[in-house]
């Protein structure tokens, strides 16, 4: 039996000619697409008899794997040609010129962007200015975003980022009031949406769609370059993020006018304590807790603080949190431009904090002032409010919030709930102030909820402060004086404990893209 020939005994057996000049790639190539209209049949006999003619099988090989390489290098550069030619057509016919059209994308959503970017290649080249991208919004009802997209879109902004909205908000159905509850968890947002957690686990594979506390970090990288303009942030109810990692993201964003929180594991005070700090040109603050009631980190002397040095501050939402009324009347007297006010559903506030503010020059400016279901409002403190607005104070208050679920607490007994507005001069204060929107719904009866009780043994240690807070300086300070440090001594009550021990666990990062970002 012959010998099979040895693959080495031919010398370059495919003899892999190389065209020198562009001429002859032309011609060959030319030659080659006029086989276009051969029959598959006829190209496959071709093809098997220059395989048959080929003794050694790793010659063989080598040919069917260059064929293969061919045909895709052909079909690659088949595309990109179409690709040119189409994007050239639409920019013949697109009516505006691309500095335009860059401004008209601009004012598009994010989501609406990316849809428009991966249309045609002459929408993604003006889709790519940074300019698209000053305000970003990144909410969902379901995760769909990572890590990496946030990233992916801040790097875009660049320097010009103003505006930065991340997180789970729930679904136009399910949309929030003004005073009710927006803080969602991952799982209730897509359980809200027709979406199981376990569904959309396993389709997205390794919560590569779940953003974490590392979500911020492009604000900071770059020696903070994307959050130095940095105007609006808002975040809705990322389970991973942690107190660290917000403070250290405001550090980066000392333009910061408008700052939104809804259900992170953050810390009142330490949040606070970081806005003092970095963002002393803040206007809006909205924090919502995302453990009503529980969270009671918040000190006098850091109050004390966030007045001194947020001069500008108008809008003022602290939601959920334990408050206390001496704290609450350093907050509300010492910003002198606070036009709106918000302590929804915060526990241990008795309303006293109110009591002689209504003509001060911290007040005088208030138009919004929200108290709802605050379930240690008493019903003699609301009188009072009432009874000072008919005699002239809080003349720019426009839309006025005491109604209560669980009705009003009582002065001697916290268990004695009271359910009926006819202690409370509504009618006249209506009568009076007709352009007043005054809500004040209460339940006709009691309902089974029990009022956690506040007794005297958990009054504040730290009510009486230095002498430093006596009262406001020239300089816009606020100092406190003794006397209305004793005028705090029958607020409202309640210990404050260090900072809450729980801990977060910090989760491995996925780098995976998800279906939001088209680009």
């Amino acid at each position: 039996m012959a010998k099979r020939p040895c693959c080495s005994s031919e010398p370059n057996p495919l003899g892999n000619p190389r065209v020198s000049k562009p001429e002859q790639m032309d011609h060959l190539l030319e030659a080659f697409l006029n086989l276009y209209d051969s029959s598959t049949l006829s190209l496959d006999l071709s093809f098997n008899r220059l395989l048959e003619s080929r003794g050694c099988e790793s010659d063989q090989n080598q040919l069917i794997e260059r064929a293969l390489r061919l045909g895709s290098a052909l079909l690659e550069a088949g595309k990109r040609s179409a690709r040119k030619r189409d994007s050239k057509r639409n920019s013949i016919a697109w009516p505006l010129p691309p500095d335009l059209t860059t401004k008209v994308f601009s004012m598009l959503d994010t989501q609406s962007l990316c849809y428009a970017a991966a249309t045609c290649s002459m929408f993604h080249m003006c889709v790519m200015d940074p300019l698209c991208y000053v305000n970003i919004d990144l909410t969902t009802v379901v995760p769909k975003v990572n890590n990496a997209v946030v990233s992916t879109m801040v790097h875009r902004a660049g320097k010009v980022l103003q505006s930065l909205k991340l997180g789970i908000v729930p679904g136009p159905t399910a949309s929030p009031g003004p005073s009710q509850p927006s803080v969602y968890t991952s799982r209730t947002s897509i359980d809200a949406s027709s979406f199981s957690w376990n569904e959309k686990k396993s389709r997205q594979g390794k919560e590569s769609s779940i953003l974490t506390r590392a979500c911020l970090i492009p604000l900071v990288g770059d020696s903070g370059a994307a959050g130095a303009l940095l105007r609006r942030l808002h975040l809705y109810n990322i389970d991973r993020m942690d107190s660290t990692a917000l403070c250290a993201a405001l550090s980066a964003c000392p333009s910061l006018l408008d700052l939104e929180i809804v259900g992170l594991h953050v810390e009142l005070r330490q949040t606070l304590e970081a806005v003092s700090t970095n963002c002393r040109l803040i206007e809006r603050l909205f924090f919502e807790s995302s453990k009503t009631g529980r969270d009671d980190s918040l000190k006098s002397p850091t109050c004390v603080d966030f007045v001194n040095n947020c001069h500008h501050l108008t809008s003022l939402a602290l939601r959920g949190f334990k408050l206390h009324d001496h704290k609450v009347r350093i907050l509300v007297k010492g910003f002198r431009k606070l036009k709106y006010v918000d302590f929804s559903t915060s526990y241990s506030i008795t309303g006293s904090f109110l009591r002689n503010l209504g003509g001060s020059s911290g007040w005088n400016l208030l138009e919004v002032l929200i108290l709802r279901d605050c379930l240690h409002l008493k019903e003699i403190e609301v009188a009072r409010l009432l009874t000072a607005v008919l005699s002239g104070d809080f003349k720019l208050l426009r839309h006025l919030d005491i109604s209560n679920k669980e009705g009003l607490a009582s002065e001697g007994d916290w268990y004695d709930r009271c359910y009926s507005s006819s202690g409370i001069p509504i009618k006249q204060v209506l009568e009076e102030r007709p352009s007043l929107c005054l809500l004040a719904d209460f339940p006709s009866e009691g309902s089974f909820f029990q009022p956690e009780p506040m007794i005297e043994s958990d009054v504040n240690t730290d009510i009486s402060l230095p002498s430093q807070m006596s009262s406001h300086t020239s300089d816009g300070s606020l100092f406190m004086s003794s006397s209305e440090s004793s005028y705090n001594s029958d607020q409202g009550s309640g210990n404050e404990y260090g900072r809450d021990s729980q801990s977060y666990i910090i989760y491995e990062e996925s780098s995976d893209e998800v279906d939001f970002l088209a680009i």
